[in-house]
């Protein structure tokens, strides 16, 4: 009997360092997964099936070209503060946020901006929402506020797609659009036609990303157009 007993107490004694093992091999920490992240941006930088390979520049030469990228040679400027890749298509006509902010007393400007996109998860490799050509030209509405003294912007989705996929993000009565999303408010021009319209191209990590991205520690690929809204 105590033979038997003893030899249940190794088996289960075994099963729980192999259960051990193998749970700590399937956990992995927000660590690993950053560098999970890094490697998929590195590796979609070199080649990808979206835009073809990237060549990055620096700031310094981003505004040694008046804000500008070389589209031709695809050019991304990556911005090392939060590690935002960033391609201009077009500027765009009309004016940006910081000159806009000239027309008010308090330099602050509170302006609804409308954008079509489509993202791209660059972990799975999978397109995962756009509103491009969608019927009814349907647009997500952003609120945009900008403040010139402390050069910060802050924003809302009220409306679209972006509203209804990350509703877990919810600010008032709105969805807090992603840093990384108004980061070319610096340099593109915003106006209300429709025929020139700011177009931007964006990598953007999951720290400054919309709250799906940042819960599963994923990159984004975006491609957008903004335009003054109403």
């Amino acid at each position: 009997m105590k033979k038997i007993t003893y030899t249940a107490l190794m088996l289960v004694s075994a099963f729980s360092v192999m259960f051990s093992m193998f749970s700590c091999n399937d956990y992995e920490t927000y660590a690993d997964k950053k560098k999970s992240e890094k490697k998929a941006i590195e590796r979609f930088l070199a080649d990808n099936n979206v835009c073809g390979h990237i060549n990055v520049i620096s700031e310094a030469q981003f505004r040694a070209q008046d804000n500008t990228t070389n589209v031709d040679n695809n050019e991304y400027v990556l911005f090392e503060d939060d590690g935002v890749y960033m391609q201009i298509i077009n500027r765009g006509t009309g004016r940006t946020f910081p000159e806009m902010s000239k027309d008010f007393a308090d330099s602050t400007v509170n302006k609804v901006v409308l954008c079509r996109f489509t993202e791209y998860d660059i972990m799975s490799g999978d397109t995962t929402n756009s509103n491009f050509g969608v019927v009814g030209n349907v647009v997500d509405k952003m609120l945009i506020n900008y403040s010139h003294l402390s050069r910060s912007y802050s924003g809302s989705f009220t409306s679209g797609m972006m509203y209804n996929m990350n509703a877990s993000s919810s600010v008032g009565n709105g969805v807090a659009v992603p840093s990384g999303w108004m980061k070319p408010f610096d340099v593109v021009r915003l106006s209300r036609g429709i025929d020139d319209l700011a177009h931007v191209r964006i990598i953007v990590p999951h720290s400054s990303g919309t709250s799906n991205a940042s819960y599963y520690v994923h990159p984004y690929y975006y491609d957008i157009t903004y335009q003054l809204g109403i």
